[in-house]
């Protein structure tokens, strides 16, 4: 299994339109946001206008979930969906959207055949997380807390704002994770070249 661990002491904040934004990930390595050139992207932002216009991105599917505070998206022609803490919204990158509120949300965005899905995770004891071989990529973002995972025997702490990246290797596993502290981790599951269900 290939295992990167990008610590939150490494990342970038930039601006955006509606507050900031911090890229946490991105594939391949040498990808261009700003060419769209990438497979996935994982990133966090604040909303911090009361009303923030989305950027437009052709071609990409986005996944957000909402960390902390409460929005309102409206996708114009569309829908509209108020998203509270860990609530989530799937939608594309075409679309005109409005957001309404303050709050700072998590962003998997995926290219073409590339398919992703987020999960939120709240532990505060030991638990084992379940490697499945049919995934691509795995990556455990650390949005609170503090914790300590333990994968064929390496051991890795991992701080608030830490993001881990998993790569099976046709391998099913068990990953223990550790921790005597309230921590909430956001889960990414993401498989390339794959027809969007």
């Amino acid at each position: 299994m290939i295992i990167e661990h990008i610590k939150a002491s490494d990342l970038e904040t930039n601006n955006w339109s509606g507050g900031t934004t911090t890229q946490l990930a991105i594939y391949p390595k040498d990808a261009d946001y700003k060419k769209l050139n990438f497979q996935f992207r994982i990133s966090t932002a604040s909303v911090e206008c009361e009303e923030s216009t989305f950027t437009k991105l052709p071609g990409i599917s986005r996944k957000l979930m909402i960390l902390n505070g409460e929005i309102k998206i409206e996708h114009k022609n569309q829908y509209l969906k108020n998203l509270k803490k860990f609530e989530q919204d799937e939608f594309s990158g075409d679309w005109d959207t409005i957001s309404y509120g303050k709050a700072i949300d998590f962003n998997l965005m995926t290219t073409e055949n590339t398919y992703g899905e987020i999960e939120a995770i709240s532990i505060n004891k030991a638990t084992d997380l379940y490697i499945n071989k049919n995934i691509d990529c795995y990556s455990l973002y650390l949005f609170s807390g503090k914790m300590n995972i333990s994968i064929n025997d390496k051991n890795i702490e991992i701080e608030k704002g830490d993001i881990i990246l998993l790569f099976p290797n046709n391998n099913e596993q068990n990953i223990k994770i550790n921790t005597n502290v309230k921590s909430e981790i956001i889960l990414s599951r993401i498989n390339f070249n794959t027809i969007t269900p």
